[in-house]
């Protein structure tokens, strides 16, 4: 059994992870933000509080071993919102980690730090940032914060670029990005418990043939994936793509053509230069 802390216990993610957690064998201190949850069983304890406040981030982290960090922002906002909840309560965390001498976070990192990559590129886990805005911006100055930490203060980071987190695909984008359910919990599994070099980065994704990214990186930690985006291919290429043009060309879709400036609109184009 490992003393796991999962922040952000109430959000889409944390809510499929808390029961499947449980489920194998781990106890649980639940961080549900501003929200009072109930516990699901004996073996969870629930915690409340704003992250970029120490003392919430040490009710959170007291007495666990690992933290399973899937709070904060995980759409494209304001950048304003995305320092306070991705980089300041990030920071703070981590901290927390130090403080209590967890020996591994791992965190929710995501592929808009790559969206900005062509669809047809084929990405391995040491493939160059690309954030499609800054969301993914963020992720990836959270990934490095996870190296840091490694390198200075020997916690272990593994950040989980997590694609299209999803019951089930629904669009063509996802025969490439998803990640089914009971898979993501298997690689969070795999990355709780699994021996790692000290800061690994994993693509969270189903075994999906046409994804955009080589999962070697996770298979070395145990990660075998059993859900495919390509069960629903069928259903699915019977519908139009709701993506515009540009944003089916590029990894991150249509987190990759907001605010987007098109080619003949750049410095340089179309000017006689």
């Amino acid at each position: 059994m490992i003393r796991i802390a999962l922040s952000g216990a109430g959000g889409q993610i944390g809510t499929v992870l808390r029961p499947r957690l449980l489920a194998a064998g781990h106890s649980l201190r639940s961080g549900g933000g501003p929200s009072r949850l109930e516990p699901l069983s004996d073996a969870e304890a629930v915690t409340t509080g704003d992250l970029r406040d120490p003392d919430a981030v040490d009710r959170l982290l007291a007495g666990t071993e690992v933290l399973v960090h899937m709070a904060g922002t995980s759409v494209e906002r304001p950048l304003p919102e995305v320092i306070e909840n991705n980089l300041v309560a990030l920071h703070q965390v981590y901290e927390g980690a130090r403080r209590h001498r967890l020996r591994r976070v791992v965190f929710a990192s995501s592929n808009h730090a790559f969206g900005m990559h062509p669809v047809t590129e084929r990405l391995t886990a040491d493939a160059p940032f690309r954030p499609d805005g800054v969301y993914g911006l963020s992720k990836a100055w959270g990934e490095g914060m996870g190296r840091m930490y490694w390198d200075r203060h020997g916690i272990e980071g593994v950040a989980l670029r997590i694609g299209s987190a999803l019951p089930r695909p629904t669009e063509f984008r996802h025969l490439s990005t998803w990640l089914g359910h009971d898979d993501l919990a298997r690689l969070v599994l795999c990355s709780v418990t699994a021996p790692v070099p000290g800061y690994l980065a994993v693509w969270g994704v189903s075994d999906n043939p046409r994804s955009y990214w080589d999962n070697a990186a996770a298979a070395a930690i145990g990660y075998r994936p059993a859900q495919s985006a390509e069960d629903y291919a069928a259903e699915i290429l019977a519908r139009e793509n709701p993506l515009d043009p540009v944003a089916r060309t590029l990894q991150g879709g249509g987190f990759a053509t907001m605010d987007y400036t098109p080619q003949e609109a750049r410095p340089g184009r179309g000017s006689g230069e």
